[in-house]
């Protein structure tokens, strides 16, 4: 059985991101740079694109990392052996500022097919973040869970959609 777990978005990262990046094609329109326009509006719609369809699906054993349609990173679930929470701004499938570190055991690396790096662990940021982790401790109980009920560390972590 498929279960997916589509991402947070946080309201914040889009404040500090694309706010600031409003301007950019106001000036461009102002000053006549059509053709960069254009490339910056493409650029800018593969940045939504790639915001908005990240996703954690969990499929028999295996848990795996995509960006709609393409499958970014595997993993046994069986191997995990911490899920614990993080507010780390490290790059990552997770467009959210709460997030949720996965650690595999030593020795056990992934690969991230998009850059064809091996990782120890990964940061993900499922919306139904409980749930999530109830599907993973259902198939590998001994997984440890450490996910504390504050809030983030400077009050912001819930500013999710």
């Amino acid at each position: 059985m498929e279960k997916i777990f589509r991402t947070r978005i946080s309201v914040l990262l889009i404040i500090f991101i694309f706010v600031p990046m409003l301007l950019v094609p106001i000036l461009m329109l102002y000053y006549n740079l059509y053709g960069r326009f254009i490339i910056f509006s493409v650029v800018s719609a593969l940045i939504i694109f790639s915001f908005t369809g990240y996703r954690c699906l969990i499929i028999g054993d295996k848990l795996y990392l995509k960006v709609w349609f393409i499958t970014i990173g595997s993993a046994n679930i069986v191997h995990i052996i911490s899920v614990e929470r993080t507010y780390n701004l490290i790059s990552s499938p997770a467009a959210s500022f709460k997030r949720l570190c996965i650690r595999f055991r030593s020795g056990v690396k992934y690969i991230n097919w998009l850059t064809w790096q091996c990782a120890p662990h990964w940061i993900v940021s499922p919306v139904r973040e409980h749930e999530f982790i109830k599907e993973l401790k259902a198939i590998n109980p001994d997984i440890y869970v450490h996910i504390p009920d504050e809030k983030g560390k400077w009050g912001i972590g819930d500013w999710d959609i």
